[in-house]
């Protein structure tokens, strides 16, 4: 299933993440880790494109980002939990569309491999201004607190986000994507 994903974010301190969190304690928290790839040479990165399967306790899922004008296109392809770990083990993908558009970038499939994983504990609730999605993230021994909100008008969704900040008293401070936050440890190591 494909769609057009259309967020707005903000890094958290700890304090206000557990400040939203209590006003979530009928929300149920879901782990889920991203194992990200790419090539020696960041490819994809160069592209503006992020590959990812990401993992839940009972499913999983590749995901192929394609950024547009507004947003990203997501591609992505449902998968059993056996068929993921063998694609993070042996990173073959299988005969879908993620894998034409990567070659059509001129992107060499077999160069691509596992750079690493993020670990996300995540409450998500759908409200009137928009999907929210409170984010407690572990990777190469950081951790961080986020919170996104995906719509499906980005003007609209920008004011409500910025306005939900305000009343609640949070500081808005930018947060790059997962993938690119957690790239930049890759050049730190």
């Amino acid at each position: 299933m494909n769609h057009l994903e259309i967020e707005y974010k903000t890094l958290l301190t700890k304090e206000e993440f557990n400040r939203i969190k209590e006003q979530m304690p009928q929300i149920e928290a879901v782990t889920q880790t991203n194992y990200y790839f790419d090539t020696d040479h960041f490819d994809l990165k160069a592209n503006k494109m992020s590959l990812r399967i990401r993992t839940f306790a009972d499913k999983s899922e590749l995901t192929l980002k394609v950024p547009q004008k507004v947003g990203n296109l997501e591609y992505n392809h449902a998968l059993l939990l056996d068929e993921a770990q063998k694609i993070i083990h042996n990173v073959q993908l299988p005969d879908i569309e993620i894998r034409q558009l990567i070659s059509q970038a001129g992107i060499n499939l077999d160069d691509l491999r596992v750079l690493g994983s993020l670990t996300t504990v995540r409450r998500e609730i759908a409200t009137k201004i928009g999907l929210m999605a409170l984010d407690y993230n572990r990777y190469a021994g950081i951790e961080d607190y986020e919170l996104e909100l995906e719509v499906s008008e980005a003007q609209k969704g920008q004011a409500d986000f910025h306005a939900f900040l305000k009343t609640n008293r949070i500081e808005f401070k930018y947060a790059k994507s997962k993938v690119a936050r957690f790239s930049q440890t890759l050049r730190k190591n």
